[in-house]
This record gives C-alpha cells, structure tokens and sequence, in this order.
C-alpha cells in the first residue's frame, strides 16, 4: 500500500441495523466507490454496514483498505478479506489515519463510534484540521435527529449558520460518492470557535 494512497473513507455500523435498505445503501456506496477507482478506507470490519461495503467494494474490482486497532485484530474482528490492512495501536491512530487517506468521508447509519466520528471529522474539517469533503448519507431518514441538533445548535447561537456547510446531505448512495470524491471546496467561516 503506498502511503499517499487518497480514497474514500466510511463511517458506519458493525451491526446492520434493523432495516435493509441500510445494508443496500452500503453495499451501493461500496460498488460506487470502486467504480470511480478509488479505495474504499474503512474500519476493517468485516460485519454489519462496513462487511457489506467492503465486500461490494471488492465484488465491484474495487480496493479496500482496513484501518483497525490492534486489539481489534486480537479480538479477530478484522476483515480477512480486506485488499489491504493497516493496523494501528489505538481508536485515536485509527481516526487520524483513516482521515489522512481520504479526500472524503462518508457517514452512513451506525451506533455510537459512528456519531463520535462524524462529529469528530466534522470538528477537525471547522478548525482547519481536515480538508475534504464529508458527506451525511441519510438512508431512510436515520440522521433526521442529528441533522435538527445541528440546526438547534445554530438558533441556540453554538454554531455559527455557515457552519451548516461543513458538510453535506444526501440520501442518495451514488450521490454521496460524487460528492465524496469532488474536489473540496474552500470554506470561509465565521469564528471557528
């Protein structure tokens, strides 16, 4: 794997929730991505909405590339199958790596972990940590609450307005890869604090 590889990175599930058109959503965002010949970046599992993706990624002639700490791998639950594997020694290495490789992130539905990485690149993206594009995709409707905290931040006065473009929404899977993978946008925002 070289190290100045740039696909695109995920954010989702180790479980595939309780709807199929989650798992349909990562399976299509896994084959998109492939399409565009881009690696698909990961968190190396090989269950739930990251297996899904990763084996749509791969059935598609696609490169996937699994980010998992080592005590993950420990715990054998990596994804064998992977194209490529890097192993960190923890969550934080893990996050830092998976945003060095992307020239986007995908945020689909997932628990916790996902909510914290969403929010963390988001954070990263607003201080000028992170400068690609984020994308929310929003299979039947999962991120509406999300999406209305935000808007509560802004009329609270936690969030400036223009913040809101920090990243975008879609419930388009192929959509979301497009806007992943366009060019990112320079953002002028009010006070980043």
């Amino acid at each position: 794997m070289e190290s100045d590889d740039k696909g695109i990175t995920i954010y989702c599930g180790s479980s595939a929730g309780n709807d199929p058109r989650y798992a349909g959503a990562a399976r299509a965002v896994g084959a998109a991505i492939a399409a565009r010949g881009l690696p698909l970046v990961y968190g190396g599992g090989s269950m739930g909405l990251m297996g899904e993706a990763g084996r749509a990624a791969r059935a598609a002639g696609g490169r996937t590339i699994a980010v998992i700490p080592q005590f993950m791998v420990d715990r054998g639950w990596n994804d064998p199958d992977s194209t490529d594997t890097v192993i960190t020694v923890d969550m934080h290495a893990r996050k830092r790596r998976m945003a060095a490789m992307a020239c986007g992130v995908i945020a689909m539905p997932g628990g916790i972990g996902t909510f914290e990485e969403l929010s963390e690149i988001i954070t990263w993206r607003q201080l000028g940590l992170y400068g690609g594009n984020i994308v929310v995709l929003d299979i039947a409707g999962y991120y509406g609450h999300f999406l209305a905290q935000i808007d509560a931040a802004i009329a609270a006065g936690f969030l400036p307005a223009d913040h809101r473009a920090l990243f975008d929404v879609t419930d388009d899977p192929a959509r979301a890869v497009a806007l992943a993978a366009r060019t990112p946008r320079d953002l002028q925002l009010h006070a980043k604090f």
